[in-house]
């Protein structure tokens, strides 16, 4: 199969996906807000810094009077067009890739896409109004698992199939840690005792946001707590939203694949990364670091496929711009958690 059509099928995996899970993010802060007394309350711009398009949104609010409050930063991540990082932009990018490949996808997978996108642009506004917003990013969380469930269910078992599932795995790794980090240092002041009996309830938001909670509870057999949490959704090799089980599929999805020895070695780095990280000693700044290095080393895979197998090499044309929005936490990362695993 070409390389450019397995690249784009790869890249359609990661729209759709990305675009999900940005929704499934927005959740999570609506639902924190509702939780949570207004005094400790986390705000909405680190939604913003998450997303890795802190620079694009001042630069694009400059002189515009905007705060950063919730409509400002939901409009952005929601219908910004000019943010490559926004559900819009994920859609819009994902059906241009799905454009590219009708002769290979499921005639009903591009149909549903286009009615789902057509959907999406009439409704747009109904995610900026807090009342409506639950239901709107239900409705984008519901579409877009049917579509990945159709492609996943029709697809004959080839080259193409291959790569949707490495990019459908590799965006819910990064976008899985992205979630916890909701949780982390940058949007929660730092533990207290104070903040203590809110614990419960900001970590279920988080499994809830990942459709985890009842997974959790099946499989950790304990109340909700910190460690255990991060432990479910980090290291679990039985929820496919972990990071260690997405790891594992693009492991078992790439060794079959020619010159796919140095990318398996950087899956390899990263599942020993994450299987030593202190879990249960962290703090939130630390945690907060722990998330900055499993995202670079997500990087570091994604850089080693597009180098094994794509005609572009590294990135290219849309998708470098929405790649921007995946190294927000890359930039001045150490390899600090990596490093001692190394050692």
């Amino acid at each position: 199969m070409l390389a450019r059509v397995v690249e784009n099928v790869y890249w359609l995996s990661r729209y759709l996906e990305r675009a999900e899970n940005t929704a499934r993010i927005i959740g999570v802060n609506t639902n924190l807000l509702l939780d949570l007394p207004g005094g400790i309350a986390p705000g909405w711009l680190p939604l913003v810094d998450i997303s890795g398009n802190r620079a694009e949104f001042d630069a694009r609010n400059e002189g515009k009077g905007a705060r950063g409050d919730e409509r400002d930063v939901v409009q952005f991540l929601i219908s910004d067009k000019e943010n490559p990082g926004s559900i819009c932009s994920s859609l819009a990018a994902a059906r241009e890739n799905a454009r590219t490949l009708r002769e290979i996808l499921p005639t009903e997978a591009w149909e549903l896409l286009n009615e789902f996108f057509a959907e999406f642009n009439k409704d747009a506004a109904t995610g900026i109004n807090k009342r409506t917003r639950f239901d709107f990013l239900k409705r984008i969380v519901v579409a877009l698992q049917t579509i990945a469930g159709m492609l996943d269910g029709t697809m004959n078992r080839n080259d193409a199939h291959t790569f949707s599932t490495l990019g459908r795995n590799l965006e819910r790794a990064d976008m899985t840690s992205r979630i916890v980090d909701v949780r982390s240092a940058q949007l929660l002041p730092a533990e207290t005792p104070e903040l203590r009996p809110f614990e419960t309830v900001q970590w279920m938001s988080v499994l809830k946001s990942l459709s985890g909670y009842q997974m959790y509870r099946l499989r950790m057999r304990t109340r909700v707590r910190r460690t255990d949490v991060l432990q479910f959704l980090l290291r679990d090799d039985q929820f496919p939203r972990s990071c260690q089980f997405c790891l594992t599929q693009l492991d078992n999805s790439l060794k079959p694949l020619p010159r796919s020895e140095g990318v398996l070695e950087q899956i390899e780095t990263a599942a020993k990364f994450i299987e030593r990280a202190p879990l249960a000693t962290l703090d939130q700044p630390g945690l907060h670091e722990l998330i900055d290095n499993i995202q670079l080393h997500i990087h570091n895979v994604h850089n080693g496929i597009a180098e094994s197998y794509f005609p572009s090499g590294n990135v290219s044309g849309v998708q470098r711009m929405s790649l921007q929005s995946q190294t927000q936490s890359q930039r001045q990362t150490s390899l600090s958690f990596g490093e001692r695993a190394k050692a």
